[in-house]
């Protein structure tokens, strides 16, 4: 089966969306977190892609 990028239902902490990218490049959740915070921190674009991406991204089909 092919990677697909999603919403992870296993390592969520508000949405999922860091945690189905963690999943589909196959690093940490919290490597993606801390970066996500930091590019938010910096720049502050990182809310607005965070909502943009929740509404977008599938959820996960394994529940």
């Amino acid at each position: 089966m092919a990677k697909r990028l999603h919403l992870s239902s296993t390592n969520k902490k508000i949405a999922g969306v860091c945690g189905g990218i963690a999943e589909y490049f196959d690093v940490d959740p919290l490597l993606i977190r801390v970066l996500w915070i930091v590019g938010t921190l910096m720049g502050g674009a990182g809310i607005l892609a965070y909502l943009i991406a929740w509404f977008i991204l599938p959820k996960d089909d394994n529940i």
